[in-house]
C-alpha cells in the first residue's frame, strides 16, 4: 500500500468519507408543494399569523404543524432540496461539500479554533447534509428541558412515520458493532431509535432506494391552504413595535429575494401572533443581534439601533469535538454511512463509516479499501461565543467553541481513543486490519494530515492528549447562543421582549442524543402543536 499517496489525498476526501454513500442514480419524486415559491414572487408587504424564519431541521415541522389552524409564512434563504442530486442522491453528495459558491446548499464556516465547519443553506436545512443518522434524546435530557414525555413521543413518531428508516448492516459495520461489544461497550440493544448504554443500531433518513430524506418532506403534513414557503428568502432583521408598550413586541421581518429587492412581513392583529426564529446555532444569535437583540456595545459596535441590551445572546456555543482513526483494510469494504453507535459510560460516543477512494480524483482506477471509526464526547463542557462580522445577514457570523478547554472534554476523549484501538485490536475487527500495521502507526498517519488549521506536534501519537487536540474536527452539533432561562424560557419565548420565540438548536446546553436531528425535528413538532393548543385555549377563552 503506498501510504504517501493515501496520505496526499485524505483530507481531500474525508468529508466525502463522512457522507459519501453508493446509492442509485435514481431520484426521488419531488412533492407536488403548491405552498412553496421564489421570493422574487413574494408581495412587497404581507400579513401572516405566524412567521417562521428558517426552514430548516426544525423550521419545516414547526411551520407544518402551525399551518394547520393559522396562516404561516416560512422564509427560507436557500433553495429546494428537490431536484437537486447531490442532496436526494446520497452518493453525489461529496459534491455539496466541495461547492462553495453562493448558492450552495452548505455553507462553509471556518471556527476561530481552526477548525474547518458547515451550516445548512437549503430548505430541510441540516437534514440535507448530514450522514443521516436518526436516534433520540436520552431521557434525562427530556427531563431537563421540561417537556411534556407523551408528546415528545408522539411527536418523535410523527417525523418516524415520514423520513426514517432502518439501515442495511454489512461487513464492516457488523464488524464495528462487534468489535464494540467484544471490548466491553455493553449491553447489546440491538435496533431501536431509543438512547440506551451499550452498542446499538440505529435509524437512518435514507431510505430503501438509497434516497435521501429530509425535515422538508415534512411539509407534506402541511395545510396547503395555511402555508407560504418561500425560497432564496434572507431575512435581514426582526421589526420591533415600542411606542405605548411596556416593551419591544416583534411584529414584522424584514427580507430580501434573490435579486436584492425589499419585502416586508407584518404579524397580523391578534394577541396570539408571533414571529419564531429557526434559524439555527448560528443563524437565530446572528438575526437576534442583527434585529438589535444582544450585547449592547457589540451592536452599538456596528452601528446597530439597541432594542434590548441582552448580553448572553451569542453565549454557550458548544460543539461536540470529533476525532477519527484512520483504517486502511486488506480486503474490500461496503460504502456505509453511520449505522451503529456505542454509548459509553465514560461519556463518549464511538461511531464508524468506512469505503470510499481514497485516489483523491486521481485516475488510478484502485478503489480505496477501508474505513475510519471516530469518537465524539457528551456534552460537551467547554464553551465559547459568538459575534457579528458584518451586518450582513447572508455573511458568517466569529464564532468560538474553545474545544478541549475543559479537562473533562479532553479526558473523554482520550477515553474514546482508547476504546477505538481496543476495537481495532479485536478479533471481531481482525479483517478489516492490516495484520503489519500496528495501531501507533495508524495514529501517526491520522496525526500527519492536516485535518484542521491548528499547528501540529511531534508526539501525538504518543499522547493520546495530544493527539486529541491536534486532530479535533467538527461533527457539525454545534449548538447554544440562544439559550433557555439565558435568553429564552421555557416555552421559547425570547426573554424581554414579546411575540418571538426560538426554537431551533441554538437553545440546547448540550447535544442531544448521539446525533441531534431527531431531537430537532421532534422540538420543530412538538412547538408547533404547543403553540396551537394555545392559540386555541386562547379562542376558547373569549
Amino acid at each position: 500500500m503506498d501510504l504517501g499517496c493515501l496520505r496526499l489525498s485524505f483530507v481531500a476526501t474525508l468529508a466525502t468519507f463522512l457522507f459519501f454513500h453508493d446509492f442509485c442514480a435514481c431520484q426521488k419524486a419531488a412533492p407536488n408543494y403548491s405552498f412553496m415559491r421564489n421570493a422574487t414572487a413574494a408581495k412587497p408587504v404581507s400579513y401572516y399569523d405566524y412567521i417562521v424564519i428558517g426552514g430548516g431541521t426544525a423550521g419545516c415541522p414547526l411551520a407544518a404543524s402551525l399551518s394547520q389552524n393559522a396562516s404561516v409564512l416560512l422564509l427560507e434563504r436557500g433553495d429546494s432540496p428537490y431536484g437537486n442530486p447531490n442532496i436526494t442522491n446520497s452518493g453525489s453528495f461529496s459534491a455539496e461539500l466541495a461547492d462553495l459558491s453562493p448558492t450552495s446548499p452548505s455553507q462553509r464556516f471556518i471556527s476561530e479554533d481552526g477548525v474547518v465547519s458547515t451550516r445548512a443553506r437549503v430548505l430541510g436545512g441540516g437534514t440535507c447534509i448530514n450522514a443521516g443518522f436518526y436516534t433520540r434524546a436520552e431521557p434525562s435530557f427530556v427531563r431537563e428541558e421540561g417537556w411534556d414525555g407523551r408528546l415528545v413521543n408522539e411527536s418523535y413518531q410523527w417525523v418516524e412515520k415520514k423520513v426514517v428508516f432502518r439501515p442495511p448492516m454489512q461487513r464492516w459495520q457488523s464488524a464495528l458493532r462487534d468489535g464494540l461489544v467484544e471490548v466491553g461497550v455493553l449491553p447489546y440493544n440491538g435496533f431501536t431509535y431509543d438512547h440506551l448504554y451499550g452498542t446499538k443500531i440505529g435509524g437512518t433518513i435514507i431510505d430503501q432506494n438509497n434516497q435521501r430524506h429530509t425535515a422538508a418532506d415534512l411539509l407534506e403534513y402541511a395545510n396547503p391552504s395555511g402555508l407560504t414557503v418561500l425560497l432564496h428568502a434572507s431575512v435581514h432583521k426582526i421589526l420591533f413595535r415600542n411606542k405605548g408598550k411596556a416593551r419591544p413586541v416583534a411584529h414584522g421581518v424584514v427580507f430580501r429575494d434573490a435579486t436584492g429587492a425589499e419585502h416586508i412581513a407584518y404579524l397580523r392583529n391578534g394577541p396570539m401572533n408571533e414571529i419564531i426564529v429557526s434559524a439555527g446555532a448560528l443563524g437565530s444569535p446572528q438575526l437576534l443581534m442583527l434585529s438589535g437583540v444582544g450585547p449592547a456595545e457589540h451592536l452599538k459596535a456596528h452601528n446597530i439601533t439597541v432594542v434590548l441590551d441582552q448580553p448572553l445572546v451569542g453565549q454557550g456555543m458548544s460543539d461536540n469535538p470529533m476525532n477519527a482513526i484512520f483504517v486502511p483494510s486488506p480486503v474490500p469494504v461496503e460504502v456505509s454511512l453511520i449505522q451503529v453507535v456505542g454509548i459509553t459510560q465514560f461519556g463518549s460516543y464511538i461511531e464508524g463509516a468506512s469505503g470510499v477512494n481514497f485516489a483523491g480524483g486521481s485516475p488510478s482506477p484502485r478503489p480505496y479499501r477501508g474505513g475510519f471509526i471516530f469518537e465524539k464526547i457528551v456534552g460537551p463542557e467547554s464553551t465559547g461565543h459568538l459575534e457579528l462580522r458584518t451586518r450582513n445577514p447572508n455573511d458568517n457570523p466569529s464564532v468560538t467553541f474553545n474545544y478541549f478547554k475543559e479537562p473533562e472534554d479532553l479526558q473523554r476523549c482520550v477515553q474514546g481513543i482508547s476504546t477505538i484501538e481496543k476495537i481495532i485490536e479485536s478479533k471481531s475487527f481482525s479483517r478489516f486490519k492490516y495484520d503489519n500495521m500496528s495501531v501507533e502507526t495508524l495514529l501517526n498517519m491520522t496525526a500527519s494530515m492536516p485535518l484542521n488549521l491548528l499547528p501540529k506536534h511531534s508526539n501525538a501519537s504518543t499522547s493520546l492528549e495530544q493527539f486529541c487536540r491536534d486532530t479535533v474536527m467538527t461533527i457539525w452539533h454545534y449548538h447554544g447562543g440562544c439559550q433557555v432561562g439565558k435568553v429564552v424560557d421555557h416555552d421559547y419565548k425570547v426573554l424581554g421582549v414579546d411575540a418571538l420565540r426560538v426554537v431551533d438548536g441554538s437553545t440546547f446546553y448540550y447535544s442531544p442524543g448521539t446525533n441531534p436531528q431527531a431531537t430537532v425535528m421532534m422540538l420543530g413538532r412538538y412547538m408547533g402543536v404547543r403553540i396551537l393548543r394555545e392559540r386555541l385555549a386562547s379562542n376558547d377563552s373569549k
